[in-house]
């Protein structure tokens, strides 16, 4: 079983004033160091899902070995487009799932995977999404490379947000409520929030 992943940071980031979210530090780290740091372990291969050059976030964090992935053409069209990125180059590499998570959640879980891998083998439903305090978070998700060109026709047709085809498709969830410490898919989407994440780190 080949597993492996994506971070997803091909979002705009207007509420921190157009700023590449991948690139904001944190605790001394960028918001890219610290995801990639979390889930990097726990897959066979990593890559990044961002309409940026590659060149721009080697320093900040990227390793030398981890592609960027753009969107699909004609690109900009949302968070799915970035996993079918994902599915595309996991595809094409032999892989048989793909774990994605998001560029803003510096408290990603360190056993996202095996919990994710769990929920969905007991629902026995292939696709599987976080959940905490709850609410579905579902970026951070399991997707079977064969759900491919199903995804692709979706976004051809104008589909945007992940938890509308994972609920449409019965994903199962992967619950986090009781991890001590800050909710593990905090999300820095603000300056506000970005306080609150120092703050935590204490």
């Amino acid at each position: 079983m080949r597993i492996f992943g994506t971070i997803l940071a091909g979002g705009q980031g207007r509420r921190l004033g157009g700023r590449d979210k991948a690139l904001i530090g944190l605790g001394g780290q960028t918001l890219l160091a610290r995801v990639a740091e979390r889930l990097e372990p726990q897959v066979e291969r990593l890559a990044l899902s961002a309409n940026v050059p590659a060149g721009a976030y080697r320093t900040a964090g990227l390793g030398p070995g981890v592609p960027v992935l753009p969107d699909p053409p004609p690109g900009d069209q949302g968070p799915l487009a970035g996993v079918l990125a994902g599915l595309d180059w996991a595809a094409a590499h032999g892989a048989d799932w793909l774990v994605t998570a998001a560029i803003d959640t510096p408290f990603l879980p360190c056993d996202l995977v095996p919990r994710l891998l769990l929920a969905a083998e007991t629902a026995g439903t292939g696709l599987a999404m976080a959940a905490s305090g709850g609410r579905r978070h579902p970026t951070a998700a399991l997707w079977p490379v064969g759900l491919r060109d199903e995804l692709a026709a979706e976004v051809a047709g104008g589909l945007r947000k992940l938890g509308v085809f994972g609920a449409a498709r019965g994903a199962a969830l992967a619950d986090f409520a009781t991890v001590p410490g800050p909710d593990p898919f905090f999300n820095v989407n603000t300056p506000e929030d970005l306080a609150a994440a120092e703050a935590a780190l204490g």
